[in-house]
């Protein structure tokens, strides 16, 4: 049983970073999914894929893991390249192609 430690990547449908300041732990899938013949659905027989545990610092986490015996790995966040870009932009006369509706 090996948990992953984590910082969710922002939600590439909105713009804002709800949900990413927090660590996350999920356990790695130990018994393969299994397709249905019947309705094709995928299912598996290992609960512990349904647990995710969400912790404020990346300490807590690991803690957690040390305290139950789990086997853990800690995936780094990436910083994020945050680009200024402005309205006024779009009109500038350094800009490569000229700006249509």
């Amino acid at each position: 049983m090996t948990a992953r430690i984590f910082k969710p990547a922002k939600n590439a449908m909105q713009s804002g970073k709800a949900r990413t300041k927090e660590w996350q732990l999920d356990f790695e899938p130990e018994v393969p999914r299994v397709v249905e013949p019947l309705m094709g659905w995928t299912s598996s027989s290992d609960m512990k894929q349904q647990v995710s545990l969400h912790f404020v610092t990346k300490e807590e986490a690991i803690a957690y893991c040390e305290a139950n015996g789990i086997a853990y790995e800690v995936a780094e966040p990436k910083d994020s390249i945050r680009r200024r870009v402005a309205y006024a932009d779009n009109f500038a006369f350094r800009r490569s192609e000229p700006w249509t509706h």
